[in-house]
């Protein structure tokens, strides 16, 4: 087997660089921290992916670069240019394909389920973020700089998971507590991604000739509402369903002593309309089906799921 390099040591990493390591592929995980798990195949490596010569370095002689990085989430405008930037010139450099894990907030607010071919038309500057990422690896795929895709996952649930969801509503009703989401729909149905699913397509759009220059949606493990999904998780746990949304009022005054409650404020519009991935093209030409729910919350029950970062 070969070499491949992950970025990224938090939610998706972890699934993405056990799942080539038990491939019996050779795995370098980076991180800042050189955190992550004990296999015989994976190497932990300890570095700044944003120092472009030295990430380089780390790369060479890998066969596919993954990037599961994750900036602190009120830093995306400033951290994510240089270190996307980074990632990508160290897979030209050294010819590594190159898979990316993303999100949909480049496509702003759309009616009607998301699809890949839909325009990147972000109206949020984390979305942008996200969006000029993507525009600038398929730029260097097209003009045969290298390969690049990107596999783009919804709400975050799962091991390590971090998500408005997860940061709010999951450690509450875990704990038998009323719990309080951020201003929503409670009854609109979303998408939620299970992070080892994430992991799952990332790996298999790596291994695909199919995969190079186009996007690909993690399959759903539901496409459920987060008052469904909550009374699914309190069911599981044998406790009272006690959900409400806080007003935009409550929020702004959160955010006014919270820089990361702050950001929520304007991807709002992700949480006030049903939100679904269409993920039909990555079930047909990747062959990667999502994990049931039912399997997805016992695991969440029986770890204790916390959110973690990489």
């Amino acid at each position: 087997m070969s070499l491949k390099v992950v970025a990224g040591a938090g939610a998706t990493g972890i699934p993405t660089a056990l799942l080539l390591a038990e491939a019996g592929n050779q795995v370098r995980l980076v991180s800042r921290r050189g955190s992550g798990p004990h296999h015989p195949n994976i190497e932990l490596v300890t570095a700044d992916a944003a120092d472009t010569d030295r990430f380089a370095e780390i790369v060479r002689g890998a066969a596919t670069l993954y990037n599961c990085a994750v900036p602190p989430y009120d830093s995306w405008p400033e951290l994510w240019p240089p270190l996307a930037g980074s990632l990508l010139t160290a897979a030209e450099r050294t010819g590594a394909d190159y898979v990316m894990v993303g999100n949909a907030y480049g496509y702003g607010p759309v009616d009607g389920p998301m699809t890949e071919n839909l325009p990147l038309a972000a109206t949020t500057s984390k979305g942008r973020v996200r969006a000029q990422m993507w525009l600038d690896a398929e730029a260097a795929n097209d003009s045969g700089r290298v390969r690049a895709t990107e596999v783009r996952a919804h709400d975050y649930i799962g091991p390590g998971a971090m998500s408005y969801y997860t940061l709010t509503v999951q450690p509450t009703i875990l704990s038998g507590e009323p719990a309080v989401f951020f201003p929503a729909d409670l009854d609109a149905r979303h998408s939620w991604t299970y992070t080892v699913d994430t992991a799952r397509t990332a790996v298999a759009a790596g291994d695909n000739d199919q995969s190079w220059g186009r996007a690909w949606h993690v399959p759903s493990t539901a496409d459920i509402s987060v008052r469904q999904l909550t009374d699914l998780l309190a069911q599981a746990t044998g406790t009272p369903a006690r959900l409400t949304a806080m007003t935009r009022d409550d929020l702004a005054t959160l955010a006014s002593s919270d820089t990361i409650i702050a950001e929520v404020q304007e991807m709002l519009y992700m949480l006030e309309r049903p939100a679904i991935l269409d993920s039909t093209e990555t079930r047909r030409l990747l062959g990667v089906q999502p994990t049931p729910i039912e399997k997805v919350i016992a695991e969440i029950i029986t770890t204790g799921d916390k959110p973690s970062q990489s």
